[in-house]
């Protein structure tokens, strides 16, 4: 499954959940992740990883997960400022 994640984390966890994020996905902007070709088992290590960071009373992460096989298109509207090379 391809995973997009958006956060809006408390400033001291910041840096925790980008560091962590970095090794499974590529950083697209600030509080924005994307990757493709995740496992469920990979999700799965993804989601209890975050949930270990964060405080569920103060942090929100959204995960959207998309199926590979439907057709997926992404768009760009000003600059990209992490390019990504062939995705998709």
């Amino acid at each position: 499954m391809y995973l997009i994640i958006v956060y809006d984390i408390k400033v001291e966890r910041v840096n925790k959940v980008k560091s962590f994020l970095r090794q499974y996905l590529y950083w697209i902007q600030n509080s924005v992740f994307e990757g493709g070709e995740a496992t469920k088992s990979e999700y799965n290590l993804i989601a209890s990883g975050l949930n270990d960071i964060i405080n569920i009373n103060e942090d929100s992460i959204i995960i959207y997960k998309l199926r590979l096989e439907e057709a997926m298109q992404r768009e760009i509207l000003g600059i990209e400022k992490s390019p990504i090379e062939g995705i998709l």
